[in-house]
């Protein structure tokens, strides 16, 4: 006698590889998640009893900030269109940040912040992505809806 079940089956996957510019975008996003998490790990590495409410919270914004985006990153990667919005806005947050980097001895890590989020942010919003994350190219003319 078959089983059956409420759940609803998960969509079939597509046969189609990932364009390579979606690709990059949510490997770099993985990436930038996986040093959120680590730094959350060192914050945690770092407590002290004068700051541990401080700490403690920092270090919880940081796990959860860098794990949020590494799941994002891997269902974008897997073409849930859902996903590219927190991947777009972590970008942004990413460009402010490099902004206040820009000047002096940090002027490195500004233009590395700042290319890294530009390249992911090309990467989602490449015609190819966009084709395989459902939305429309409408750069190429195609307006029937």
């Amino acid at each position: 006698m078959p089983v059956v079940t409420d759940s609803v089956p998960p969509p079939p996957r597509p046969t189609t590889p990932v364009p390579a510019p979606l690709g990059v975008a949510a490997s770099l996003a993985a990436v930038e998640g996986m040093l959120l998490v680590l730094y959350g790990v060192a914050e945690l590495t770092a407590l002290e009893a004068a700051r541990a409410v401080m700490g403690a919270t920092t270090a919880l914004f940081f796990l959860v900030y860098g794990a949020g985006l590494v799941f994002c990153a891997w269902r974008m990667s897997r073409r849930a269109a859902w996903a590219r919005s927190p991947v777009v806005m972590a970008q942004l947050i990413q460009l402010g940040v490099a902004w206040s980097f820009r000047g002096g001895d940090s002027t490195l890590v500004a233009v590395a912040l700042a290319g890294v989020a530009l390249v992911v942010l090309v990467g989602i919003f490449h015609p190819a992505s966009l084709r395989a994350l459902g939305g429309e190219d409408t750069a190429a003319g195609d307006t029937s809806a």
